[in-house]
């Protein structure tokens, strides 16, 4: 039984949104895959997105950006943390290499780990890494001043280049230092919309409208508990957000995937991340975003929204105080573009399988 070893970030569910829909259709094609999945991501996420067993290993092999919040980095302390995490380099690398040589796999498919990487080359796997960015460049965007940068991004690099291939899957960063890169079409999972359903669940009035709240796999708590009420408005929030109003709703009170009450509502409020973006864009949902600003994967993603979906910016201000009733009759008024193809997940498992076998 070929042996599929997955190794993803845990900065975000965008990662694990992106993976999953590749082995999902790998699996298709490959029944008897065994699927080892390498993250700190919670576990009833990774069964809600994976559509195939798998063993879990709860550990971490990166750690992307420390944060202040879901939009804002702590900058001087991810410079520090990457100092501690390079300076035994080598013999994180071996010991790597050894655990993943104790999991045997055939193949690993890393988004976007790159100790995995360089220790798959350690270790004699095959090794391919698949995302929309890397963290190298990322890195490089806020500790280039670092006085350890150059040796740190030097170490990421090669990694990154150590594997047989990079699948940049679009709308994806430049990453021009990547020599291993190949572009293929965007991953998104298109739910399916579940409308009537939650109107008779949620006591719906003909013509309300149902807006999504969801901030990406970070605690970014929005404080719609003060929020004045917006007429026709109902708000689906995250459970732990503890929010007592008659015009939200708990979305863990629904009981569907995330990508199905996404296809069941009216809008989507978000920060740009590239699964909800992918997934709002191709189930033909309109987004209100807030910007992160610095984040330097942000434009390629907002570029493409522009391009492919009904979106507008929305100023941090009005998530303070909830004077959201204007911009979403503006959102509401512009015309829907023709949906994207969510292709990427099909191309990236057809590569995957002609490099297995």
């Amino acid at each position: 039984m070929p042996h599929l070893l997955v190794d993803i970030t845990s900065h975000g569910y965008g990662h694990v949104s992106q993976t999953s829909a590749v082995v999902n259709e790998l699996v298709k094609l490959v029944p008897e895959l065994n699927v080892t999945v390498r993250t700190t991501a919670p576990y009833e996420f990774l069964k809600q997105r994976f559509q195939c067993d798998f063993q879990h290993i709860p550990i971490a092999m990166d750690f992307g950006m420390k944060m202040v919040s879901a939009i804002e980095v702590k900058v001087a302390e991810s410079a520090a943390a990457y100092r501690e995490f390079h300076h035994d380099w080598r013999e994180k690398v071996e010991r790597a290499a050894l655990a993943m040589r104790q999991l045997k796999p055939d193949l690993l498919l890393a988004n976007v780990p790159y100790l995995s990487l360089v220790a798959a080359q350690a270790a004699n796997v095959r090794a391919v890494g698949m995302c929309s960015l890397n963290w190298a460049d990322i890195y490089q965007h806020y500790c280039v001043d670092d006085i350890e940068s150059q040796a740190i991004h030097q170490q990421m690099l090669e990694a990154y280049n150590s594997a047989e291939c990079f699948l940049k899957i679009q709308p994806a960063m430049e990453m021009s230092s990547l020599t291993n890169a190949r572009s293929i079409q965007p991953i998104a999972r298109v739910g399916k919309s579940h409308r009537l359903q939650l109107a008779a669940q949620c006591s719906l009035r003909d013509g309300e409208k149902l807006v999504m709240i969801a901030m990406g796999g970070m605690e970014f708590r929005l404080p719609v508990q003060d929020w004045p009420k917006i007429a026709g408005v109902r708000w689906i929030v995250p459970q732990s957000w503890s929010i007592r109003r008659d015009d939200t709703i708990a979305f863990e009170d629904l009981h569907l995937p995330f990508t199905d009450v996404l296809a069941s509502c009216d809008a989507l409020l978000s920060k740009p991340g590239y699964g909800t973006f992918t997934e709002a864009a191709c189930t033909g949902i309109p987004v209100l975003y807030v910007t992160r600003r610095d984040w330097p994967e942000e434009p390629c993603l907002v570029r493409w929204l522009k391009q492919h979906a009904v979106c507008l910016e929305v100023e941090r201000v009005l998530l303070q105080t909830g004077e959201l009733n204007s911009v979403l009759k503006q959102l509401w008024e512009i015309p829907s573009p023709p949906r994207p193809a969510a292709a990427g997940a099909v191309e990236a498992a057809q590569f995957l399988l002609a490099t297995y076998y």
